[in-house]
């Protein structure tokens, strides 16, 4: 939880200086957009449009330790997106430890799929949808990298018949497979030191062996890449103690076997967190550029 919350000050830090108003900001900010509704309760994401959009939707995933608040919503985390033109959707989604990962991942399902199908009224292009996120944001990010795909054809409501595919996506020290956390056969997946601090967000089935294992395999990007990954980056320090760099080497040795377009960015000393941050998303802004806005992309 300390790290979670350090994370969280990073980002305040970052934006502290945003106001919310169009004339000092330059973006409009739409607030509490419902994108779904779960067991009676909304779940809502917050529009920012800029001044001078290119077309291109970003989501932007507010998770930390897998929990999503609509205060951790920071406008300021992400001007570099919004100067580049790009609008960008704030989804908080279901939180442990009410909801599991699996039932967290079916949140960003929806929400790519309601960003997508609402895109004309926003003026996003529906098939240039990129998505970021740290840490838990970032697993969700690479989630749909790596799993987003098509809806369902017959559902009755027409926002679960779009794709949930996103175009690109560039994200921080993002989790990439619980079962080899620091080094092979290293399982986190409701036990060792991460996995029992987040333990909520594993759900029972991290209670048996066999549950672990498969969860494991279910939740960990890296079991899910494949030539037609959407471009990703990943920006990652190296003496991060809560997601070890090894995370990202591994999805990079995978995404080399996979022939699959992924770049990674090592940010020498580093811990789960920085204050440079803010200014990394400038990186991040070059990477949709080229990767989303510079070509006709496939939903």
């Amino acid at each position: 939880m300390r790290k979670l919350l350090s994370i969280g000050l990073l980002l305040l830090l970052a934006g502290a200086a945003a106001t919310e108003s169009q004339g000092q900001t330059g973006f409009r900010r739409i607030e509490d957009v419902i994108y779904s509704r779960k067991f009676g309760t909304a779940l809502t994401l917050d529009v920012f449009q800029p001044e001078q959009p290119n077309g291109c939707g970003i989501l932007f995933m507010v998770s930390g330790g897998f929990f999503s608040s609509h205060d951790g919503i920071n406008p300021g985390f992400y001007r570099a997106l919004l100067e580049r033109g790009y609008t960008v959707f704030a989804v908080v989604h279901g939180s442990q430890p009410k909801f599991t990962i699996p039932e967290i991942e079916q949140d960003i399902h929806r929400a790519v799929r309601f960003v997508r199908h609402n895109a004309p009224k926003y003026g996003v292009n529906p098939g240039k949808l990129g998505i970021t996120g740290a840490s838990a944001g970032g697993h969700l990010s690479l989630t749909m990298a790596t799993q987003g795909g098509p809806g369902q054809p017959d559902a009755k409501d027409p926002v679960d018949r779009e794709s949930s595919a996103v175009q690109a996506a560039a994200c921080f020290f993002p989790p990439t497979d619980f079962l080899n956390w620091s080094k092979p056969g290293d399982n986190e997946v409701g036990i060792g030191p991460v996995g029992t601090q987040f333990k909520a967000a594993f759900g029972p089935r991290s209670d048996t062996e066999e549950g672990r294992e498969t969860l494991g395999r279910e939740i960990s990007p890296i079991n899910f890449v494949t030539s037609n990954l959407a471009p990703t980056l990943v920006v990652h320090g190296d003496a991060d103690k809560l997601v070890p760099i090894y995370q990202a080497e591994i999805f990079k040795k995978r995404c080399e076997e996979a022939r699959a377009p992924f770049k990674l960015v090592v940010r020498e000393g580093k811990d789960h967190g920085w204050k440079e941050m803010g200014d990394d998303m400038k990186i991040f802004a070059d990477w949709f550029d080229e990767h989303l806005c510079a070509h006709k992309s496939k939903e």
